[in-house]
């Protein structure tokens, strides 16, 4: 796998209501968790999400998919980072690895797209979106 970086990390503590009969975090917690990251990125590269909506767009996703590696337990120290791995006209993907020590427990692949606020269609981003986004992106190899 190429070098890459995070646009964004998130630390969390597995709570005890996420944990299923078994003592595992459920599944469906896994993409709270990315969620909560994907705000993440916008703080990290707009500065909250107010002002990304400022710039005229909005994000939904139109796709996930989910890997398990390891479980997540209860009060483990996760962190979920965010991997922008391919930026196109409308819509872009981030690798989610969520991480518990040095262990990769989960990767979830998420793809958004981007959408005007008023109409709910998709649209291209601005300029300024697309260049803070794609700033981000890997190195070709």
């Amino acid at each position: 796998m190429p070098d890459r970086r995070p646009v964004a990390e998130l630390p969390l503590r597995v709570r005890y209501h996420e944990c299923d009969a078994q003592g595992i975090v459920f599944n469906a917690h896994y993409l709270a968790y990315a969620d909560m990251a994907s705000f993440e990125v916008e703080r990290t590269l707009f500065g909250s999400h107010e002002a990304m909506l400022a710039t005229g767009v909005d994000l939904v996703v139109a796709e996930s998919n989910l890997r398990f590696l390891a479980p997540c337990r209860f009060d483990d120290e996760l962190v979920v980072s965010m991997y922008l791995v391919r930026f196109g006209t409308t819509s872009m993907q981030f690798d989610c690895e969520i991480r518990c020590g040095d262990v990769v427990t989960t990767e979830i692949r998420m793809r958004y797209v981007f959408i005007d606020p008023a109409t709910l269609r998709k649209t291209a981003p601005p300029p300024e979106v697309r260049k803070a986004y794609t700033a981000y992106l890997p190195e070709p190899e």
